[in-house]
């Protein structure tokens, strides 16, 4: 005849299953893959700032309070010109309110840039020449010699 006995805790433990062990994904991999998509938004976001004045038809002037970081861009009659304005002034620059902008009187281009924005345009030149370019809206405007810069065209 059997007699029922309880089970004590510590029987209880030595019968249990086994979990199965859990793969875990390496933390390695993860911090890699997460480095490489904020270097690449990095990368597509400060594009404008890093790069310098290429060939005439792709050219980025960066303009602040302070005036034009290139004065001199250069071009060929006839071809187009892709200028990219980066505006490095804030909102409570007090002249202005940060805005800026790209005036060349002689070719009616009057193009205005936001604070801490980047304004893509195209301008062709059909005659060659020496042509003032400026932004009249703050920190005395075309009368303001870093706020004057040359677009020669050849």
């Amino acid at each position: 005849m059997s007699t029922y006995r309880p089970e004590s805790p510590r029987s209880r433990r030595k019968r249990a299953r086994p979990r199965p062990a859990v793969r875990q994904r390496s933390p390695i991999l993860f911090w890699s893959l997460a480095g490489i998509v904020v270097l690449a938004a990095s990368a597509l976001f400060l594009s404008p700032y890093l790069r310098g004045a290429g060939t005439a038809a792709d050219v980025v002037l960066r303009i602040s309070m302070a005036g034009w970081d290139n004065p001199v861009v250069q071009a060929e009659a006839g071809k187009p010109v892709r200028i990219t304005m980066v505006n490095l002034d804030t909102p409570y620059h007090v002249d202005g309110g940060g805005w800026h902008n790209f005036v060349v009187e002689e070719l009616n281009i009057h193009e205005r840039v936001g604070p801490k924005g980047v304004l893509t345009f195209s301008l062709v030149a059909e005659e060659p020449g020496d042509y003032l370019f400026y932004c009249d809206i703050c920190c005395g405007g075309k009368e303001n010699p870093f706020m004057q810069g040359r677009l020669l065209v050849t």
